[in-house]
């Protein structure tokens, strides 16, 4: 393999690496939702007036959120199901970005839908966010997923010319 092509594929799979891993996290994390929460609660000491957050109105939607789901797991536990197969999601969407990772040579179809679904996780949060009542400030770190995807996979495009580009024969 060329050295030119062989740092491309490199830096292609070190881009896809890091939206992959981003990936997994956030799907891994949608399972244990009411545990992170409580923990987070107890380290900012949110519902014991310590910590720089409370009567922020980030601490005030933290607890909220947390009363919330202790409430539902308490009355309905079988909610919880909904952010399990959330989680479940993003992990089986990770698994679309593992042919690419391999082989990068024919994946510009799965990183350009990629790249779109990044994109339409801004009008989803703002829109279903505003409707389900989530704070604005909440909604923007929700948006924070999508525009954090969008680096890495725009990378990959590049670096698949590059690749693309050392694989064609030179007149």
């Amino acid at each position: 393999m060329p050295p030119a092509r062989a740092a491309a594929v490199f830096r292609f799979r070190v881009a896809l690496g890091v939206f992959w891993i981003g990936l997994v996290l956030s799907g891994v994390t949608a399972f244990p939702l009411l545990h992170e929460l409580r923990l987070l609660v107890s380290i900012l000491n949110l519902e014991h007036g310590g910590g720089g957050v409370v009567g922020s109105a980030f601490g005030e939607w933290i607890v909220r959120v947390k009363n919330g789901l202790e409430e539902a797991h308490l009355r309905q536990p079988w909610l919880a199901y909904g952010t399990d197969w959330l989680a479940f999601g993003h992990l089986m969407i990770a698994l679309f970005f593992v042919g690419p990772w391999l082989q990068p040579i024919g994946s510009r179809g799965v990183l350009r839908t990629g790249v779109v679904a990044c994109l339409l996780v801004i009008p989803t949060a703002l829109v279903c966010g505003q409707v389900r009542g989530i704070p604005f400030g909440w909604r923007l770190i929700d948006c924070s997923f999508g525009i954090g995807g969008l680096p890495p996979l725009l990378y990959c495009l590049r670096q698949l010319d590059q690749i693309e580009a050392a694989d064609s024969p030179r007149t």
